[in-house]
């Protein structure tokens, strides 16, 4: 296993995590090659999607191009929406996604003649955060979420939560409408209704990260990657009692903002092109791990199993 840092998906502040990551299947010491038979394919990759499942993409194509440098893996964040936007027009090999493809996307795909296989990676919790500098606010429930969330044209303030909290304008960070993350959270929370209009919408989590770290009466939400890199200067807030961590999430308890995240890979792809197949492969193989590494919380093994079951019927 190589110890080495990765600056926690480009946060501007700085925050590291040291990951143990596994390079070529064998065990290696800090500073070593991986060991294991390498540079055995070549060509390009490409995918797009989630920015939520960006952190153990971004981990895997690093630990990978020690594995098989010669092929390029290049891997945007456009969103969950903006990936498979890009998908259906066939711009790319693999799409991440931190919800499950829409009946639409599916329709489109069909249209396009695009076949597809659904893998997945691991679990979030999606997060709500509050700066440290906020010292009221440490549990809401549901109702809760709904009141501060929905937009019913007034002016939120923190004391029509609870009226021992500040008479306050509530500025709100969000998800923008192409992140898998808006559409989670609008559909078990909002229930489809409109997000608060004052709102300011970001496809980048970090710009998310930043606001509420720059503002006591800020609220936001994101992967839960996202709050871990960043907790010195963040506060996860508990919901219905329950705080996002890796047993809270895995059980589920952390309801109903546990969620899965998928990478999307396109069927031929995975037959014609061997850096594709190659790189998913390593990356079912790795999932796992570096989900943990990152933050997020590894699926159970029989799922990383099943995926590369469905991954290898696609070659015969």
């Amino acid at each position: 296993m190589r110890i080495w840092k990765y600056a926690m998906a480009s946060t501007i502040l700085g925050s590291a995590l040291v990951l143990g990551a596994c390079g070529g299947g064998n065990a290696t010491e800090p500073g070593e090659e991986p060991s294991g038979e390498a540079g055995q394919a070549t060509g390009s990759v490409t995918g797009d999607g989630s920015s939520t499942v960006a952190p153990i993409l971004e981990a895997l194509v690093e630990e990978y191009a020690g594995v098989e440098p010669d092929v390029q893996v290049t891997v945007g964040t456009s969103g969950t929406g903006g990936g498979f936007e890009k998908f259906v027009q066939g711009e790319t090999d693999f799409s991440n996604a931190s919800r499950p493809i829409k009946e639409e996307e599916i329709a489109s795909l069909e249209e396009a003649g695009i076949d597809y296989t659904e893998f997945l990676l691991a679990y979030d919790g999606l997060t709500v955060v509050v700066s440290q500098e906020n010292d009221w606010v440490e549990d809401l429930s549901v109702e809760d979420l709904k009141k501060l969330w929905i937009e019913d044209g007034t002016t939120k303030k923190w004391s029509d939560i609870n009226p021992e909290w500040p008479d306050e304008e509530v500025v709100f960070y969000s998800p923008g409408t192409d992140s898998g993350t808006y559409d989670y959270f609008n559909e078990v929370i909002l229930e489809e209704e409109d997000l608060v209009s004052s709102a300011t919408l970001s496809e980048d989590d970090n710009t998310l990260v930043q606001g509420v770290q720059g503002d006591k009466n800020a609220i936001g939400f994101f992967g839960y990657a996202y709050y871990v890199a960043n907790k010195d200067t963040l506060k996860a807030v508990t919901i219905g009692g329950v705080e996002p961590n890796n047993e809270t999430i895995e059980s589920g308890e952390y309801a109903p903002l546990s969620r899965p995240l998928f990478t999307y890979a396109k069927n031929e792809s995975m037959t014609d092109n061997e850096a594709a197949y190659n790189f998913m492969q390593y990356t079912i193989e790795n999932a796992g791990e570096m989900a943990d590494a990152v933050g997020y919380v590894a699926a159970p093994e029989e799922e990383y199993e099943k995926d590369m079951e469905e991954l290898e019927a696609l070659k015969k």
